[in-house]
């Protein structure tokens, strides 16, 4: 397993970053490859991807720990990814977002195509960074 660490800080209270971070329907907006999601019932979110050539549907669950500002999730499918974000309020009016993935490149390779080893590592790498800033650019559009 291979685990990457990011984090971005936006100018946005917690309790926004939060809330939009919940909002399933809002993923294609700042999720690269995401085409179409919607949460379910039990914590459950379906996500239609796309992935280089291929298309796929996960379905992940979603746990909170609301008290600490941690959303943690994982694909009930493969590849098995998990991940968590974790807010943390910097002051009034900004957040620090960071999110956590743990994924298996060999499997990720499989299902989707693409680089093998390092050229691997710094695309996931990329593309959880573009992410992040994605969201930021989101957030802060929302006010």
């Amino acid at each position: 397993m291979s685990t990457l660490e990011e984090h971005v800080d936006v100018a946005v209270p917690i309790d926004t970053a939060w809330d939009r971070l919940h909002a399933a329907e809002s993923y294609p907006h700042f999720l690269d490859g995401v085409r179409a999601a919607h949460a379910e019932e039990g914590g459950r979110t379906q996500l239609d991807i796309e992935a280089g050539d291929r298309s796929r549907s996960f379905e992940a669950e979603v746990s909170d720990h609301g008290d600490r500002r941690v959303m943690e999730w994982r694909t009930t499918g493969d590849p098995r990814l998990t991940g968590s974000f974790a807010l943390q309020p910097i002051d009034r009016d900004h957040t620090r977002v960071q999110a956590r993935v743990e994924y298996d490149p060999g499997a990720l390779r499989e299902s989707f195509g693409g680089p093998k080893g390092f050229a691997q590592a710094n695309a996931i790498e990329r593309l959880v960074r573009g992410d992040l800033e994605h969201f930021r650019e989101y957030l802060e559009r929302g006010r």
